[in-house]
């Protein structure tokens, strides 16, 4: 079966047209779930507080799971100046 795994980090949603086959929706959990990781480390240099979240559609187009990674960064001493 065809799934599509849409992605959002915050700056940018990707709707994907290409899609994956892949036996069944646990195999595009887990293919969505894995892309978390990867969204979150070309983002961080960018801020401290971001949400990253990922949606799986069916071939009919239906969401069937959804998932967010939620980063925040607290600075416990001032804040360094950037430069």
């Amino acid at each position: 079966m065809r799934y599509y795994i849409d992605t959002d980090d915050g700056d940018a949603r990707v709707i994907d047209e290409a899609g994956f086959d892949l036996p069944g929706p646990l195999e595009a959990r887990t293919t969505a779930i894995d892309a978390l990781p990867d969204m979150a480390r070309q983002k961080i240099p960018n801020g401290d507080d971001r949400t990253f979240t990922v949606s799986v559609r069916n071939e009919a187009g239906g969401v069937i799971y959804s998932a967010e990674l939620v980063m925040t960064g607290t600075w416990h001493i001032p804040r360094p100046q950037e430069g």
